[in-house]
C-alpha cells in the first residue's frame, strides 16, 4: 500500500474511490507504533490517531 522504506505502513484498507463512501485506511507509524485512521473521499481527507474503547491511542508492537 505504501512506498517501500516509508515511515508509514498501510495495514488495512476498505472502501472505494468510485463510490461516495470514500476510502478508509489504518496506517501504522513504523517508528512509534502509533495507529492512525485515514479517510479520503473526493477532494477531502482526514487523519486522526486510532483510539481504543477506553480512549487510549492504539499502539502496535514494532517488528
Amino acid at each position: 500500500m505504501m512506498a517501500k522504506g516509508s515511515r508509514f505502513e498501510g495495514v488495512y484498507k476498505d472502501g472505494s474511490e468510485m463510490n461516495g463512501a470514500g476510502v478508509r485506511q489504518i496506517l501504522v507509524d513504523r517508528e512509534t507504533g502509533v495507529n492512525y485512521l485515514f479517510w479520503k473521499s473526493g477532494y477531502g481527507a482526514g487523519i486522526t490517531p486510532l483510539l481504543d474503547a477506553e480512549g487510549k491511542v492504539v499502539i502496535s508492537e514494532l517488528k
